[in-house]
């Protein structure tokens, strides 16, 4: 069912209602596993306003309406009850039309791709954000199952006025697993389609030549194709193409979209704190910073430290509780090394997760702020002694003791994990190392009673980005 985009593997009934009430129209049709008996199927049709669900028995040797035609796949009987239109009838004999197809799976994993956006926004992103030449692709929503091609273009210059520009809307056909501009050529792939009228620009009906030139990029992406996606995100870019090209290009725009949200980073930018962050775009959010509370109330900014607080919540029957928190932070600079441990020392943290090296590519990601095997060092009133080093496949595991030179207070022990096989600029190849990585830091905070959060510290965007 790979091929099949709209058959949705993890879905409900409720949830296939609301999909096909929010993004289809009449004859929108989805299918998906029964809940009520496993291992047979479910089809989904809206009609006007309701949803209609039709149980497809799985026999182990044929597909079926209970009693219907009998056939070899699930996704033949869709294609049949498709293509027949008057088959399928309510007992009151009321017509049930599988015309729209409401994909789970994005027809390409093309960036330029923006699924189920509006031809209203669609404009507006490129009137705003785009240049002469930028283009995306996306759903039609008048006509579901086709797509649309907006760009945006340039009006003909007239005498001395300058030129206009507007979006210009082409329709996709997409018929018989073919896509085409209506009539001339039919492509395979939206991305076939694409690349041709980028080589061969289209022209108006009122003269305008229609160029494809630069495409806009989208940050969603739809579950189904995220293998795909990152697969795109992670192509070396060509020597025509800008240095710093997918996750960067993609994390850089969620960084500006991030701005503009209702989430303030003043802090991070005012003047006596900005030497504190690793990167200039990398801020914490004001509302949810953790903020020194061993501050000296004379030196402004003596209260920040570039760490934001998570918090998981989950829904116990009416109510919504609190999860895990945890800290994620920043690799350490030299002037933040003191400052880090009176976090860790505030939060009582116990367990501190580090994603990097200390030196990657030549460059230094993370200022060492434990000290060597058996040896203690003092971090402002803070002194900190390695008491073990235990290495595994992928990671360094530490035991640290922890204590105030200027309280009298027990010892604190902190299990430091330093995963290194986490590559700079990328993502792992395969999760089996960084699942079991995670297990054993869930279980070792678990086995704590009343320990504070888990302290996370990245060295690079994309690893901000994942923490």
């Amino acid at each position: 069912l790979s091929s099949s985009r709209w058959f949705h593997p993890n879905i409900t009934g409720i949830e296939a209602e609301q999909l096909l009430l929010t993004r289809g129209v009449h004859g929108s049709f989805l299918a998906r596993p029964s809940k009520s008996n496993p291992g047979d199927f479910t089809l989904s049709i809206r009609r006007n306003n309701e949803v209609t669900h039709i149980k497809i028995q799985n026999s182990g040797d044929y597909y079926d309406l209970y009693g219907g035609e009998k056939f070899a796949t699930l996704a033949e009987l869709v294609q049949y009850y498709t293509e027949q239109h008057d088959l399928l009838r309510e007992r009151n004999g009321d017509l049930i039309e599988l015309k729209y197809p409401l994909n789970c799976k994005d027809p390409t994993s093309e960036r330029w791709y923006h699924g189920h956006l509006s031809g209203r926004d669609a404009e507006k992103l490129l009137m705003d954000k785009g240049k002469p030449g930028s283009f995306l692709v996306r759903e039609s929503q008048s006509k579901p199952g086709d797509f649309v091609l907006s760009v945006l273009t340039n009006e003909e210059k007239y005498e001395n006025v300058d030129r206009k520009t507007k979006v210009t809307h082409v329709m996709i056909r997409y018929q018989d697993g073919k896509y085409d501009v209506g009539g001339g050529e039919r492509f395979d792939t939206l991305a076939d389609l694409v690349d041709h009228y980028k080589k061969n620009p289209m022209v108006e009906k009122s003269g305008i030549v229609v160029h494809l030139k630069q495409p806009f990029n989208a940050t969603r992406i739809n579950a189904a194709n995220i293998e795909n996606r990152v697969k795109e995100l992670n192509k070396v870019a060509d020597n025509s193409e800008k240095p710093k090209q997918g996750f960067w290009e993609e994390f850089e725009v969620l960084q500006q979209q991030e701005c503009k949200l209702l989430y303030p980073r003043k802090e991070g930018q005012r003047a006596e704190n900005k030497s504190k962050n690793r990167y200039k775009n990398i801020l914490p959010f004001d509302t949810t910073r953790v903020e020194i509370r061993e501050a000296d109330t004379d030196v402004p900014g003596s209260d920040y430290i570039n760490a934001n607080y998570i918090r998981s919540m989950h829904e116990e029957g009416r109510h919504v509780e609190e999860g895990k928190v945890f800290i994620a932070t920043q690799g350490c600079l030299q002037n933040t090394v003191v400052d880090f441990w009176k976090m860790v020392y505030q939060e009582n943290t116990h367990v501190i997760v580090m994603t990097t090296k200390e030196m990657e590519r030549g460059r230094n990601k993370c200022v060492r702020y434990w000290p060597d095997l058996n040896a203690t060092k003092e971090f402002g009133k803070v002194s900190v002694k390695n008491v073990e080093e235990c290495p595994a496949q992928d990671y360094i595991l530490r035991e640290l003791e922890v204590t105030r030179l200027d309280r009298r207070e027990l010892v604190r022990y902190i299990w430091h994990y330093q995963y290194l096989s986490w590559p700079d600029h990328g993502v792992p190849n395969e999760p089996g190392g960084v699942l079991s990585f995670l297990e054993q830091v869930n279980r070792t905070q678990s086995a704590i009673p009343d320990t504070g959060p888990i302290v996370v510290h990245y060295a690079t965007p994309l690893q901000a980005l994942l923490t």
